[in-house]
């Protein structure tokens, strides 16, 4: 399985925080946004992974990211010239993705959660072994603001974007595992209305073949779209509190690495030297002590 993050758009919603910087690339609490949803990949245990960006930011991601090789994993780059909508994601990735089954993860949501990494194996899993998409959902106290699934008769009928009479609170997160079959649908859908093609076009796709899996993020779970400043703030603050209490870090790639054992000691080592005295680079010789 290979894996997309998007991190293209303008942020206009946190301006004029991201009117000279990608959204991606300003700090939740201790860390880049983009160290979050490229954990959630890694916990999936995806090595292979494409950013797609701006042509503006492009070069700030290779400067912090490089080739993903100080994370055990591989990572290209893609430009997309202006947005498209998330399903363009895939046009975009259809040389990367190849044969593969593909995980897209949005560039500014933000998963946490005990047993996480579990509920993402078997989504690999289900993808890999039968060929259905997994979609995450959570439930929300605002369903007119998200992709709301619609169901009747215990079975789902489809996905209906920012319905003003929303049938339910569960909402479509920006955490989607596919089948290869992903790449033919995303070049079959229309431009919406507001000229983008919608990940909820191609979801419903699957929900209409029945090659669809919903999985519900319970309690134990927090999910964030660090979109906006009230939600880039309240998930700062549900970190920092997080690690203070716990003594871990949240959405840290070399830990993840080294647990893994695609990177080594060694690796760990010279990064420290990279980061100075910085608490991120404190975190880091605590664990290999």
């Amino acid at each position: 399985m290979r894996g997309i993050i998007l991190s293209g758009g303008l942020g206009t919603r946190l301006y004029p925080a991201t009117i000279a910087v990608s959204k991606q690339l300003i700090p939740v609490y201790d860390k880049p946004m983009i160290y979050y949803p490229l954990s959630v990949l890694m916990l999936s245990g995806i090595r292979d992974i494409l950013l797609i960006t701006t042509p503006y930011d492009l070069k700030s991601y290779q400067k912090l990211l490089k080739n993903g090789s100080d994370f055990g994993i591989n990572i290209r780059y893609k430009v997309q010239n202006k947005p498209r909508g998330l399903a363009d994601a895939f046009i975009l990735g259809r040389k990367f993705i190849g044969r593969d089954s593909v995980c897209l993860i949005l560039g500014d949501n933000i998963f946490y959660g005990d047993g996480l990494s579990s509920y993402l194996t078997k989504a690999s899993e289900e993808v890999e072994k039968n060929k259905n998409a997994v979609l995450f959902t959570y439930s929300v106290s605002n369903p007119s603001s998200y992709g709301i699934i619609n169901v009747k008769k215990n079975k789902i009928t489809h996905i209906i974007e920012k319905p003003k009479k929303p049938a339910s609170n569960n909402a479509v997160v920006g955490l989607y595992f596919y089948p290869n079959t992903v790449i033919e649908h995303s070049k079959l859908i229309k431009p919406s209305k507001r000229g983008e093609l919608e990940i909820t076009d191609i979801n419903n796709i699957y929900i209409k073949n029945r090659k669809v899996i919903i999985q519900q993020m319970g309690r134990g779970f927090s999910w964030h779209d660090a979109g906006s400043p009230d939600n880039l703030h309240e998930v700062s603050q549900l970190i920092q509190i997080t690690e203070k209490r716990m003594g871990y870090k949240i959405g840290c790639p070399e830990e993840i690495a080294i647990n893994k054992m695609w990177i080594n000691k060694k690796k760990i080592k010279q990064l420290i030297k990279k980061y100075h005295n910085s608490e991120y680079g404190k975190y880091l010789k605590k664990i290999i002590s």
